[in-house]
């Protein structure tokens, strides 16, 4: 898929100072004619252009010897100038339209080799932060954004961008869509998420895809196109307010962790069939007595939820563990769970 090219800041100042350089070639040209010719400046402008232009005097020819004399060197000056503005600016743009196709050609084939990664749908305001939480925690993602200059800036600190419509299949197809392990459909539009779910959910019926709805009443057909989670900001924040206003120590302890103020932080740990941890009680793993993390659910694969389970509940494989705690021990867990010693 073509997408629009942008132009570099050397070719951008390329192009600007041969454009300056004939808009002082004719502007020194107009000044001379008026001085010496005592023609009005209209057609000192006029006889300018028609020298470097080279198409030569028809109907206002220069009468006096200084006035062709100051022709000759406007011609001089002129026409190497127009020639060197003209060239420059050709040269500057085909140059930056084949940047963007090598460009373009190296980025295709680096989101041809994505496997399990994420897809963001949008770098809006919840795109944005979502990015930065990706790109903290070292996850593969790519983000699909129709605004250039937002995806330049994006481009410039090393984020695979694709300038593209997301609602769009061929684009979806382009990011690996059939190979990704996530979407997060972020558009600004509740109708374009909704689009963008559909398409997502035919193209991977396998896809974790999590939806932003902007509005209360869009989060049913969010979920009926096939996103299988939805965030409304709106409401969240809502909640949030309530809990900042009416529970105050929660609402600061909540906010610590996720500024990262202590330190902490959840994660989800799938338990290994390899895993020394499987058929062990609580207890008897080094979990809290070594790695000093809290489990506060652990999810069966037949779906049953075990909030706090007691030490005596033991880890069967395939259960998901919910846990916090410092983000090294968490990080010793998840290999624990993976079956790496």
């Amino acid at each position: 898929m073509a997408t629009r090219p942008n132009i570099r800041p050397q070719t951008f100042f390329r192009i600007r100072y041969a454009a300056l350089a004939l808009v002082v070639a004719i502007l020194i040209g107009t000044i001379g004619f008026t001085l010496i010719e005592q023609w009005s400046v209209g057609e000192s402008l006029y006889v300018t252009v028609q020298t470097l232009t080279t198409v030569g005097y028809g109907d206002i020819p220069p009468h006096s010897s200084m006035g062709r004399a100051w022709a000759v060197f406007v011609m001089l000056i002129g026409a190497g100038g127009v020639a060197l503005a003209v060239s420059t600016i050709v040269q500057s743009v085909v140059q930056s339209e084949l940047v963007a196709t090598f460009g373009q050609h190296r980025l295709t084939r680096r989101m041809s080799k994505m496997h399990d990664h994420y897809i963001i749908c949008g770098s809006g305001r919840v795109g944005s932060h979502l990015i930065r939480d990706l790109a903290g925690s070292n996850q593969p993602f790519v983000v699909i954004e129709n605004n250039a200059q937002v995806a330049a800036e994006f481009s410039q600190r090393g984020i695979t961008v694709l300038v593209a419509d997301a609602t769009l299949e061929e684009t979806l197809r382009e990011v690996g869509v059939d190979r990704a392990r996530g979407l997060a459909a972020c558009l600004p539009n509740d109708a374009d998420n909704v689009y963008v779910v559909l398409t997502a959910r035919d193209l991977n019926p396998n896809l974790r895809i999590v939806a932003r709805a902007a509005e209360e009443q869009a989060e049913a057909k969010l979920l009926r196109a096939g996103a299988n989670h939805v965030v409304a900001p709106t409401i969240i924040g809502g909640h949030r307010i309530a809990v900042a206003l009416t529970k105050p120590a929660v609402s600061e302890f909540m906010d610590s962790i996720t500024a990262n103020e202590l330190g902490l932080g959840f994660e989800q740990v799938e338990v290994d069939s390899a895993s020394h941890l499987v058929g062990q009680e609580l207890r008897a793993t080094p979990i809290r007595s070594e790695l000093d993390i809290v489990i506060i659910s652990i999810r069966r694969q037949d779906g049953q939820i075990i909030f706090n389970p007691a030490a005596d509940c033991k880890i069967e494989s395939g259960d998901i563990l919910i846990a916090i705690g410092q983000m090294e021990s968490l990080t010793r867990l998840s290999q624990m769970a993976r079956g790496i010693s």
